[in-house]
């Protein structure tokens, strides 16, 4: 994994643990994540089904990513 991609894997997992998300755990767009983290929109689509594969968030069709409950990884 890139530097770049492992830097936006951390600071979403920090999004998450940090409970920034309001109740209903909903992560910014992906348009709104790349230009915040200084990352492609690729890099932050690889980051979210890497978390969505560990069950630290979950997709929502035409709703976008949610936070699961419990999800306080901060790896």
């Amino acid at each position: 994994m890139g530097e770049v991609t492992e830097r936006v894997e951390r600071s979403i997992r920090e999004m998450i643990a940090s409970g920034d998300l309001g109740p209903s755990g909903r992560l910014p767009s992906e348009r709104t994540l790349a230009a915040e983290l200084e990352a492609g929109r690729t890099t932050i689509r690889l980051v979210l089904m890497k978390l969505a594969a560990e069950g630290i968030v979950r997709s929502e069709h035409g709703r976008g990513y949610f936070a699961n409950s419990g999800s306080d990884e901060t790896q």
